[in-house]
């Protein structure tokens, strides 16, 4: 048994989205999989064509398992990430000008975003919170004292 209560799927998933660049993955797995739903062609006519026809459907295959993979393994983002705009920028040749500009895009979009988050980055507080602690700490002057400019 855990020492701590039973936590409910929201906030675990929460945890696991906290320690990955989870939207960076997501839009880069979401980019390959427009783009690959933009190309009309059967596997039989691309066979026919050729490398060029091939490269249409392997691009955006790679851009979604690069996407994937920077969720499940955050540690190799970087590598991940550079490889995904590269990707990306290529389907501008090979499919349907990158899905129609959407999925180049958010490929080239999801690799940055992916490519500058960082894991050990302290949450942020907003300046309302801000304020409010620095209200708190800040010393008290006494009503009748004035204040004397340093």
């Amino acid at each position: 048994m855990p020492d701590r209560p039973h936590q409910g799927a929201r906030v675990a998933f929460r945890g696991w989205r906290a320690r990955r660049p989870f939207w960076g993955g997501l839009l880069l797995a979401l980019a390959g999989g427009e783009i690959l739903l933009t190309e009309k062609a059967s596997l039989k006519v691309v066979m026919h064509i050729g490398a060029q026809g091939l490269a249409g459907y392997l691009l955006p295959t790679l851009m979604a398992l690069l996407g994937l993979l920077i969720l499940f393994n955050p540690a190799q983002r970087l590598f991940y990430s550079i490889t995904g705009v590269l990707l990306s920028l290529g389907t501008w040749v090979t499919s349907n000008l990158g899905g129609f500009l959407v999925g180049l895009l958010l490929g080239i979009t999801g690799s940055c975003l992916a490519f500058g988050w960082l894991p050990d980055q302290e949450p942020r507080t907003s300046r309302r919170k801000r304020r409010k602690l620095a209200r708190a700490t800040a010393p008290t002057v006494p009503e009748g004292a004035e204040r004397t400019p340093a």
